[in-house]
Parts: C-alpha cells; sequence; structure tokens
C-alpha cells in the first residue's frame, strides 16, 4: 500500500465539482468545529470561503501560537548543482534551457558553507537539478558529511531516490526531504515533464512512502501552485498529507506554497492563485492541521511575507540564492527562478522580531558523529 493506492480512488472532477459546490452553511460549520477532516478542508478552500477570510485568520493564528508559540524557524537553501536531465516547461534549470552549467566541488562547497554560517544559519537546504549520473549517491556521499559536520539540520530537494538510498543518506546525517508532486493530475504532469526520470508520475508520487520507511525525520510536500486548478490540487495535498500522518505517524511534515515565479522558459500559470487566495490556503491548512509546519519562501514578497506570518507561517528563508556559488560567488544567470523578498537576512529577521516573533536559526539538534 502506498499514496498511489489512494490517489487512484480520487477523482480530479469529482473533488473539483465538491469544492466549488460548498456553501456558506459549510464554511460556517467547517470554522465552528475543534477538529476540522478533508471535507471541511474543501469548505475552506471554497469560493464559498473567500467572505470569511478574517475569522479563518484569527482562528488560524490562535492555533498557530498555541502549539508553536510566537518563534519563526529560519532556513536557507544551498544550491549544489544546477545540471538536470529532465525537461520541465516550468523550471529555468530544465535541459533544454541555454544556461552556464555548473556544479560544486568540496572546495566551492566549503566557501558556501563559511558564507551561509556567517548568516547564523543552522538550518541548510541542500537544491540541486535532477541528475542521477553527475549529481547522484556518489556526489552526495561526498558532499552530505562535509556540510553535516557545519550545520545541525541537513534537509535536501533533489531528485527521488529509493528507499535504501535514502536510509544511507540518513546515516550520513539527512534529517529532511522536500519533495513536491508539482502537480497532482497526472495528464496536467504530463504535459509538463517532457523528457527524463522526472516522467514517471507515480514513482515521484510514492516517494514520501520510501522516505518515510527509510526513517527520514521530516517529509516536506506541496504542489506547485497555478500548474494546474489551485484548489483541486491543493485537495490533493491535504489528502496525501493525511494519509502520510496516518500511515507513518513518527514523522513530521510541511507544507510549502510554491507559486510559479518567472524562470528562464518563461511558463504562464494556467491557474492564478491571488494574494488574499493564499492567505485563504495558509489558513485552511492550520485549521485542518494545527500540528503540521507550513513553510514559505522568498518567492513571495516582502510585504506579502510580514503581513502574512502571523497567521500560520513556521518557518521561512530569508536571504536566498537559487544558482550554484549564489552566496560566495554570486552568478544571477544560473538561477533556477527569480527570487521576490530579495532583503538580506539581517533585515528579514529584523522585520520577524518586529511582529514580536523570535528567530530560530536551527530545526533540531541530533547526535551525529561522521
Amino acid at each position: 500500500m502506498s499514496f498511489v493506492d489512494v490517489w487512484q480512488r480520487l477523482e480530479w472532477d469529482d473533488i473539483r465539482l465538491s469544492i466549488y459546490s460548498k456553501t456558506a452553511a459549510d464554511v460556517e460549520r467547517a470554522l465552528r468545529k475543534p477538529k476540522r477532516d478533508l471535507e471541511d478542508f474543501k469548505a475552506l478552500i471554497s469560493p464559498a470561503a473567500e467572505p470569511y477570510l478574517e475569522q479563518m485568520a484569527q482562528q488560524s493564528a490562535a492555533l498557530t501560537r498555541k502549539r508553536f508559540g510566537h518563534t519563526m524557524s529560519f532556513y536557507v537553501p544551498l544550491y549544489l548543482s544546477n545540471l538536470c536531465a529532465n525537461a520541465c516547461t516550468y523550471c529555468g534549470f530544465s535541459m533544454e534551457n541555454r544556461i552556464k552549467r555548473r556544479t560544486l566541488n568540496v572546495a566551492e562547497i566549503e566557501r558556501e558553507c563559511a558564507a551561509i554560517k556567517a548568516m547564523q544559519f543552522d538550518n541548510i537546504l541542500l537544491v540541486t537539478g535532477e541528475h542521477e549520473r553527475k549529481v547522484g549517491m556518489d556526489y552526495f556521499r561526498e558532499a552530505l558529511p562535509a556540510i553535516k559536520s557545519q550545520f545541525s539540520y541537513l534537509a535536501m530537494e533533489v531528485q527521488p531516490l529509493d528507499q535504501a538510498e535514502y536510509a544511507e543518506l540518513k546515516t550520513l546525517g539527512l534529517d529532511a526531504v522536500m519533495v513536491y508532486q508539482e502537480t497532482y493530475h497526472a495528464s496536467t504532469y504530463a504535459e509538463h515533464h517532457l523528457r527524463g526520470n522526472k516522467m514517471d508520475f507515480h514513482y515521484r508520487l510514492d516517494t514520501p512512502d520510501r522516505l518515510a520507511r527509510a526513517g527520514i525525520d521530516k517529509i516536506g510536500i506541496g504542489a506547485l501552485i497555478g500548474l494546474d486548478e489551485w484548489r483541486t490540487d491543493c485537495f490533493f495535498v491535504a489528502a496525501h498529507l493525511a494519509y502520510l500522518e496516518r500511515t507513518y505517524w513518527q514523522t513530521r511534515y510541511s507544507i510549502s506554497f510554491p507559486r510559479l515565479r518567472p524562470c528562464e522558459g518563461g511558463l504562464q500559470p494556467k491557474s492564478i492563485m491571488t494574494d488574499p487566495q493564499l492567505v485563504q490556503l495558509i489558513c485552511a491548512f492550520r485549521l485542518l492541521n494545527p500540528e503540521v509546519e507550513l513553510s514559505l519562501s522568498t518567492r513571495e514578497s516582502a510585504h506579502f511575507r510580514d503581513n502574512v506570518l502571523p497567521l500560520g507561517i513556521t518557518s521561512m528563508s530569508a536571504g536566498s540564492k537559487t544558482q550554484p556559488g549564489g552566496y560566495a560567488d554570486g552568478e544571477p544567470e544560473l538561477e533556477q527562478f527569480a527570487i521576490s523578498d530579495e532583503r538580506s537576512v539581517a533585515k528579514v529577521a529584523e522585520a520577524v522580531k518586529q511582529h514580536g516573533f523570535e528567530v530560530v536559526w536551527k530545526d533540531w539538534h541530533h547526535a551525529y558523529s561522521g
């Protein structure tokens, strides 16, 4: 059994119609309940819930403070390589885009780590393009121990791997993996993944199952908002989360909300999500699940991030560079996508403190000897 079995029983069109048929009475019922289910989530992300945004925000903020206090976890992505063997329509690293390619060696990684440590981070997300041969397990075996020796918490966002490979990376210090399905609509997925291993929809969909079975501490999931109708895609994210928490209850989970950003290739979103709708989605996830971590990246503007952070967000990136060598060297022509919040780490931290929050620079500390 895996989430693929659950996914096969969920009909996209039926779910979409169910969401759009929700009424004000359904929303009010969901807001009164002390514990919500997936039907309530449909109501909370529906058009019928938009007039209730203020009430949703108040409840979401209260639940977040009760569980997470006045803290905001900071993390930073470290891009190790922009080599990619996939052709994806929405990504600047796509193999069909004519950009300079670079993979950091150990000495370059150490320079990046030094620059990141100088910004106080102790929670780092390693990112690569998906290139199994040149940026695969052999590369990770060399890179992870060097990086883990300098950071308390190590996450990755790379190509999906087998369960045994995740288990091995855990012995090298890996704590968390972010793996986004991009879209849960199979035919839309096929439209945007044209070449390479990422064409395998089901293998990617099974990745969180393999991660949990390998004993990875935290798993991040989400949809790339804009590839298909956002409400339906995000319901599938919620269903995926519910399945994972029920099946692998010892694992922690996080949800991210990436909206399509400008990149080399210039794909236009199929489904436009406004800022108020993103607030609605964040609050709906918090009302559904008071325990899950909700993350917001520098894809979003400084103004938006400052105003939404009290409502349900528990972690955010700051000072992000989306290209290999971005912190020590800075080569913007290599970036995966254009960021929106371009403030320095210090300025983001100050803004967070002005909202009454304490910045937490590490996710968790594990005893580790490598």
